[in-house]
């Protein structure tokens, strides 16, 4: 078995937990963070596409669920949540001292010993049932309705599954209201990491064109950004892909190219390039924003969820200087508002502002937040840090 430390004489088991490995998004890499603090803890998951994500992740010692053996699941497994209750519990780690579980859906409910230290690192109360359930159900036609069936049970089971968890993290204050309003539990926020040594500001040369970096998914309002674009003739760049990918496509006027997924250099030569970002949707925290202001890109955000903790308005009481501006109605109007206020004050960004804020979220302040964190705990219980 994996993840055996001895701290003195202690044997300390410890089980990472994810909902599903398929892809390199925000909360894998905060996951990748933690496995290269803990290399040697056994990871659980639902689903695990082999090669999906970094090698920090790719070398642990992977642990998959009954959903993994279904055929063909990497291509409809969104569509199992209600199956994916069962699935978690079907996993056991109960024989371990120490549970992590990084939790944007049901990893937190993972089998588990009363003894066992549960630490959860909240993404989000899953905003399928939650938050978002409702722009999930009118964007998933019949799946939506499905959803509004299974909202009750899967509301039910998430608050009970809750009650493992001794310790939960929020990547946010918006995510911490939402883990007292839903869980009725108290939480400590660490904001999560942004890779500070690749994301960073060159010479400011600037193209003519806005920025979109971001899954095509529903809640992410895309589709906003598009219409706003459409109204005003300016240049925007779409880099990502997902289920709403054809929609768009078929929605997008000729200014506005959908580029699919690129590779990091790809991404980040346009954070440094574009004239501002775009950030339409109501994100939990949202690491994209921070990823262009490291890049020297001012950001015009949704001023709703973790924007308002990371886009500092133009308004604002920053002393240095603002990096962004927010719009406050989720519409095309309000876009193309905030896209006409941001070029009238274009000259009042600075890239060094924006790239010094950013620089405030790296990898180093938040291992160091969770093992201050986790390490309290565990003392707590008479045992000795990993670490």
């Amino acid at each position: 078995m994996g993840s055996e430390y001895f701290p003195g004489d202690l044997f300390l088991r410890i089980a990472l937990v994810h909902d599903w490995l398929t892809g390199m998004r925000g909360g894998e890499k905060v996951l990748s963070l933690l496995c290269s603090l803990m290399p040697d803890a056994d990871l659980f998951t639902l689903i695990h596409t082999p090669g999906s994500c970094d090698e920090r992740i790719e070398s642990m010692n992977i642990k998959t669920s009954s959903l993994d053996d279904l055929p063909g699941v990497r291509s409809y497994y969104r569509y199992l949540l209600p199956l994916m209750p069962l699935a978690i519990e079907g996993l056991d780690a109960s024989k371990y001292d120490l549970i992590v579980s990084s939790s944007h859906c049901v990893a937190k409910g993972i089998t588990q010993s009363p003894e066992t230290l549960h630490i959860c690192y909240c993404h989000c109360p899953a905003r399928y049932i939650w938050a978002q359930s409702k722009t999930y159900r009118q964007n998933m036609g019949i799946s939506g309705l499905a959803l509004w069936f299974v909202q009750g049970y899967m509301r039910a089971w998430d608050k009970r599954s809750s009650s493992k968890v001794d310790q939960f993290i929020a990547n946010s204050r918006n995510i911490a209201a939402q883990i007292k309003r839903y869980y009725g539990k108290d939480s400590k926020v660490i904001h999560p990491p942004i890779d500070t040594t690749s994301f960073t500001a060159v010479s400011d040369n600037r193209e003519d064109y806005y920025l979109i970096v971001s899954a095509l998914a529903p809640y992410k309002r895309v589709d906003l950004a598009i219409d706003a674009f459409a109204r005003l003739g300016r240049p925007l760049r779409v880099i990502g892909s997902g289920q709403l990918m054809d929609d768009l496509m078929r929605r997008a006027p000729s200014n506005v190219m959908i580029m699919g997924w690129q590779p990091d250099e790809v991404v980040r030569q346009h954070y440094r390039r574009c004239r501002a970002l775009i950030f339409p949707g109501e994100e939990d925290f949202g690491l994209v924003p921070l990823e262009a202001m490291a890049c020297g890109a001012p950001v015009i955000a949704y001023g709703g969820g973790g924007a308002l903790e990371t886009v500092l308005d133009l308004d604002g009481q920053n002393p240095n200087g603002p990096t962004g501006i927010h719009f406050t109605c989720p519409n095309a109007e309000s876009l193309v508002s905030a896209v006409e206020r941001f070029e009238a004050n274009e000259d009042r960004f600075s890239p060094e502002v924006l790239s010094g804020w950013a620089g405030q979220f790296g990898p180093e302040n938040f291992l160091n937040n969770f093992k201050d964190l986790a390490g309290q705990l565990l003392a707590d219980r008479g045992l000795s840090q990993p670490w």
